[in-house]
């Protein structure tokens, strides 16, 4: 019986398999995923969930960390951080940042800081007020401003790039002629 079960396991051994394991968030958010094989399927949701696809069906456990690191941690320290998105509004039918926007720009360079080579993309929005053109036109004022700011601050012009949608992309969609605060806006991606 034993040798069988020696056979087996060398056999399983040789069988290439797949794990697929839940990391925790750095904010701490609760997050899921399923995995399913065949007709069978299992919920990952907790910190270190993990499964293991076989020949049969997934197979459910719990990995550690120190698992996780001496398993996956070369690459898990070469990925590049996650990104992060910033949104700033601004006033009706200008490149002026509102007031709570200026605070929220401020949080943007703690964040540059931490980020060995940052990619900073920077996109310019507007509401449905006005032509395409003029639209067009504030979106990239609106980009070009906060990514001068950005520069002004000591990010290098290399590492921050601006567009304008116009209002191609309207957070809260309007019809057209309608004044809508939270479409006037610039996003920030830092990556």
């Amino acid at each position: 019986m034993l040798r069988a079960l020696l056979v087996c396991v060398t056999v399983a051994g040789c069988v290439p398999t797949e794990r697929i394991v839940l990391l925790p968030e750095k904010d701490g958010r609760p997050t899921a995923v399923t995995v399913k094989q065949r007709d069978r399927q299992v919920v990952l949701d907790k910190p270190y969930d993990a499964a293991t696809l076989t020949l049969a069906e997934p197979w459910r456990y719990n990995a550690t960390p120190a698992e996780i690191d001496a398993t996956f941690g070369a690459a898990l320290a070469a990925q590049p951080e996650r990104a992060t998105h910033y949104t700033l509004y601004f006033v009706e039918g200008s490149d002026e940042l509102t007031e709570d926007s200026k605070d929220v720009f401020e949080h943007v360079f703690g964040d540059l800081a931490s980020r060995k080579v940052p990619d900073i993309v920077v996109v310019g929005h507007t509401d449905a007020v006005g032509s395409d053109k003029f639209n067009d036109e504030l979106a990239r004022k609106r980009a070009d401003a906060v990514r001068t700011a950005l520069v002004k601050r000591g990010i290098a012009e290399a590492d921050v790039v601006a567009i304008g949608r116009g209002k191609r992309a309207l957070l809260v969609p309007t019809p057209d002629g309608v004044a809508e605060p939270r479409n006037r806006r610039v996003e920030i991606v830092v990556r």
